[in-house]
């Protein structure tokens, strides 16, 4: 049970879900008991045997996940994860190599990385994961995806291209809080001028909802009409309570109604602007936000 951990983390990433991660974890056990004790003390490594098993379900399950995503009404945002749940953990025995291009694991869960990742191919995204955030060599990574380690670097490297393609430079978290917070206040304070001020002029926003929850189907773009859209929903919503929390590891803000999580906003700032926020709307979504206090 050890492995779990190192499982979920893994799983989380493959997949952008903390509910698809945690079946997925759970069928890679269901497997491992299914085998005879003869069959598991045969394995040289449960560890390994548990990470390749796990990494193929997740690439099957990505396979599939595209055709549901067609069929998912309005946008798909990966699943926001609240501060108790980053697991950021290194890889215990791993190669302690850490070139310039690997991604450390607590960069790897950031919202915008995810996004990036979701428009990967299913073969991309798990050779980029298990090379670049958990270290694993491209010969066990071959193993897994079942390609030659030579397909599997340059899947790796495709994958590393989209990254860099995407990347804004990096804005120090402290400044980011203070951004978030200004952008609370001044979605509190219906100022829209502030609100202009603080958003990138080309800053695009896109809600997910899963079509369970009203929320709009198409990204905004736009500072201007992000902060009008803002503005009008505060109008729409006078009972709402924003929160600043930790959001996939960065600032982030939370909206409750009666104590209860019913958004969650990610934001990725270039500079001293905000050039994406992301919403998640959908309550099968907001789970992890809901059972329990939040501290």
């Amino acid at each position: 049970m050890s492995e779990r951990r190192q499982l979920i983390n893994l799983a989380y990433r493959l997949l952008g879900s903390l509910a698809e991660a945690e079946d997925v974890v759970q069928e890679t056990y269901a497997r491992w008991y299914a085998m005879s004790q003869q069959q598991r003390e045969a394995i040289e490594s449960p560890g390994a045997w548990l990470t390749t098993v796990a990494s193929r379900i997740c690439l099957d399950l990505l396979g599939s996940a595209r055709a549901r995503r067609e069929r998912y009404v309005g946008e798909w945002i990966p699943e926001p994860l609240p501060e108790r749940t980053e697991w950021i953990i290194g890889r215990p025995g791993g190669p302690t190599v850490d070139p310039a291009d690997r991604v450390t694991l607590d960069e790897s869960i950031n919202m915008a990385f995810l996004v990036v990742l979701e428009s990967m191919t299913p073969a991309e995204r798990v050779a980029f994961i298990l090379h670049d955030v958990f270290r694993y060599s491209f010969a066990e990574v071959a193993e897994i995806v079942g390609r030659t380690p030579a397909a599997c670097r340059q899947l790796a490297s495709s994958a590393r291209r989209r990254i860099r393609a995407s990347q804004t430079p990096a804005t120090p978290t402290a400044q980011q809080a203070g951004i978030v917070r200004d952008f609370k206040q001044a979605w509190e304070a219906k100022d829209i001028d502030a609100l202009i001020a603080l958003l990138d002029p080309d800053a695009t926003t896109i809600a997910d909802s899963g079509g369970l929850v009203s929320a709009i189907l198409r990204p905004i773009e736009g500072g201007e009409q992000i902060a009008r859209y803002a503005i009008d929903l505060a109008g729409r919503a006078p009972d709402l309570t924003l929160l600043e929390r930790t959001v996939n590891g960065q600032p982030g803000l939370i909206a409750q109604h009666d104590g209860v999580t019913v958004a969650v906003f990610a934001f990725e700032v270039a500079g001293d602007r905000i050039k994406h926020i992301w919403a998640v709307r959908n309550p099968d979504k907001l789970r992890p936000w809901t059972v329990g206090p939040q501290h």
